[in-house]
């Protein structure tokens, strides 16, 4: 068996190395036939771009030695027309994804670092006649003591350069070119990564006669001061486009040749579970980095979600309209939401539209069908995999810990699977009181409100029950049903009920609940599958009071 890249992202290493190379180079092909000038690809972090962009600059770049042999094995040597396209190009590439700095100093410095690393690799490939009249300027910027507006233009004045000297008009790649304005969003200096970044690519890519083609990849399309939305012919080619949708990530072939190569052909309904379901376009992908960390560990386990700090997703979470539809995510509905494929980093925490908008581009969610209404994109969103719901599930522990403490959660968790009600019902109503105040929503929707506050702390038992959640049994649609994975175990149907009047008390509430159980048998689904021990629970609230009524099953025989 081969080793497998983890971590590698360049092409040449991988193959000379000889690595597994799931073989991607058909992307030259559809590059080369794509009509725009400027291609954009935002894919989710580790989905392959680094690899992708390295493979193209292998495959461009005209150098001194061939490179042609890295390509003798794979899918694009087979077109000969593409074949007479390697190294004839000149090729000016930039990968800012280790772009994480804490200060706009730093960022500055290593964005400096990484222009004058490309200008010194050039030298020797321009023509002297052609350099001397840009030379001082061109050894300040390889020397990193150019001013920051030459460092803005520099990319155009080296495609001039090397164009004048090959004859050959440039290809142009900036891979994870919205790195340094993550950070620069995360921690402060927004406003000057920005500002930076648009002045280097409108340099290069805009109206730019020297250059062939301009490739960035990316996790998302910033709409900020025009960083790209200035920039003449740029397409971007988004996980909802139906173009270039196989060649970031693995597919369902390339997933099953793998497994067959390592042996696991066995484990492929498993991994499906953990690692497919990512929509890009019209092909469902795998995550490619938790693919190739589980067949070097051979266990299922998160791998993906632990290689990023996810503190701004947990930000975002926290916002309760957010939080809120991702318990209903967790109990397996989808939620329907408008996506924006532009994202303002400012606006954030102020807008859904660009919560739901991240989440998607950023692979923490994924979509079952999309339709465009009057120009505007809505998603169906679901939770992708098992990998992402555990993240989640550890982000709703988080809050509920942080806000009610670890002992009573697990107490009360407790108390569902052992049937004891009584215990149930005092914590819950002190926690209702300690807390409920954080799930509080716009409008008048208490019930709803009750039902996300308890729907949020029961998804927190997934492991061992399925947690759904306004769904069809019987007669009609309950509020919460809880289905044991050991079918011997408990199972529950919950229902919510608000105390209309003064004159309703509690108790009658609770009861109205318990009848409209038992009246429209919610319980069907629960016998269906075989489950005899069921409860039923019957929760009545007034404010903040709240009362549990429970009855077993026989109740509603």
């Amino acid at each position: 068996m081969k080793n497998l890249p983890i971590g590698i992202s360049d092409f040449k290493e991988v193959i000379d190395d000889n690595y597994y190379y799931v073989d991607k180079t058909l992307l030259v092909k559809e590059i080369k036939e794509a009509s725009a000038k400027i291609l954009l690809f935002p894919r989710p972090r580790r989905f392959g771009k680094t690899l992708n962009m390295s493979m193209l600059k292998y495959f461009f770049e005209k150098t001194t030695v061939s490179n042609s042999y890295l390509f003798e094995n794979t899918k694009i040597w087979q077109h000969k027309e593409y074949k007479e396209l390697q190294g004839n190009y000149p090729v000016i590439y930039l990968t800012f994804k280790d772009t994480k700095e804490l200060t706009w100093q730093k960022a500055y410095e290593r964005l400096v670092t990484i222009i004058s690393a490309e200008f010194k690799y050039h030298y020797s490939f321009i023509k002297p006649e052609v350099l001397e009249p840009e030379l001082i300027k061109y050894n300040t910027i390889r020397n990193r003591t150019a001013a920051e507006t030459d460092y803005g233009d520099s990319l155009r004045m080296l495609s001039e350069l090397l164009f004048k000297s090959t004859g050959k008009r440039v290809i142009v790649l900036i891979d994870e070119y919205d790195v340094p304005i993550h950070s620069g969003y995360s921690n402060g200096y927004y406003k000057e990564v920005t500002s930076f970044i648009k002045s280097l690519l409108s340099g290069v890519l805009k109206d730019n006669e020297y250059l062939e083609k301009g490739i960035l990849t990316g996790i998302l399309m910033i709409a900020k001061e025009g960083i790209l939305t200035g920039l003449n012919n740029l397409k971007s080619y988004s996980l909802i486009s139906s173009k270039f949708d196989t060649q970031f990530g693995f597919t369902q072939a390339e997933v099953e040749k793998l497994l067959k190569d390592y042996d696991m052909l066995n484990m492929l309904d498993d991994v499906q579970s953990w690692y497919n379901g990512y929509k890009f376009g019209n092909n469902v992908i795998y995550n490619p980095w938790s693919m190739l960390n589980f067949l070097d560990e051979r266990e299922l386990k998160p791998y993906w979600v632990n290689t990023s700090d996810n503190e701004l997703i947990k930000d975002l979470i926290a916002v309760f309209a957010v939080k809120s539809d991702f318990e209903l995510l967790l109990s397996d509905q989808a939620i329907k939401k408008e996506i924006d494929q532009f994202i303002i980093f400012p606006n954030l925490k102020d807008s859904s539209t660009s919560v739901w908008s991240l989440l998607l581009f950023t692979g923490y969610l994924t979509y079952t069908e999309c339709e465009l209404i009057e120009g505007v994109a809505y998603c169906n969103l679901v939770i992708p995999n098992k990998e992402i719901r555990f993240l989640y599930r550890d982000f709703l522990r988080y809050f509920f810990k942080a806000s009610l403490g670890t002992t009573k959660i697990e107490l009360l968790l407790t108390a569902i699977k052992s049937g004891d009600i009584s215990t149930f019902g005092i914590l819950l109503q002190e926690f209702v009181v300690n807390s409920m105040s954080m799930y509080d929503l716009p409008g008048n929707e208490p019930e709803r409100s009750y039902h996300l506050f308890v729907l949020g702390l029961l998804v927190l038992l997934a492991d061992e029950y399925q947690v759904k959640s306004n769904r069809e049994s019987g007669y009609g649609r309950y509020d919460i049903m809880l289905i044991p994975k050991d079918r011997s175990k408990l199972g529950y149907v919950i229902e919510f009920k608000k105390v209309h009047s003064d004159k309703e008390s509690l108790e009658e509430s609770a009861q109205k609940a318990m009848e409209q159980i038992k009246a429209k048998c919610y319980a069907q689904e629960l016998k269906d599958l075989g489950i005899t021990n069921i409860l039923l629970l019957g929760i009545a609230f007034k404010g903040k009071q709240l009362l549990v009524l429970s009855a077993d099953s026989s109740y509603v025989e």
